[in-house]
């Protein structure tokens, strides 16, 4: 089945920083776009929930931003490798920093394509 959304995800694995008043729980991404970021992880957030995240690109370059959780997947920990898409799909709100940074990372992975 083809993925007809947009804006292009990018399959793209970053150490994330996320959470509600401060991001301290850690996870990582697995696709990332101009509008959203999908993270993998076993903590999930529910629904409708705004979140900080913080990620740092391969160039080192800090993103921090806020965001809404727009859908959310809980599995049991035992079958974390075994399901796919077990995580959160967040929709970017705004950036706090490095919003040039992030843009321009997708951008460049747009032109690789």
């Amino acid at each position: 089945m083809s993925d007809n959304r947009s804006p292009v995800r990018h399959k793209k694995r970053f150490s994330v920083h996320f959470g509600v008043e401060e991001a301290n729980r850690v996870a990582f991404t697995e696709d990332i776009s101009m509008t959203g970021i999908f993270i993998r992880s076993l903590n999930v957030c529910p629904p409708n929930t705004k979140i900080k995240l913080e990620l740092l690109l391969e160039d080192k370059n800090k993103v921090v931003l806020e965001g809404r959780v727009m859908w959310a997947k809980k599995v049991p920990q035992n079958l974390f490798h075994l399901v796919k898409k077990s995580g959160m799909g967040v929709h970017i709100l705004r950036f706090l920093s490095g919003e040039e940074h992030y843009r321009r990372f997708c951008n460049d992975m747009s032109k690789a394509r």
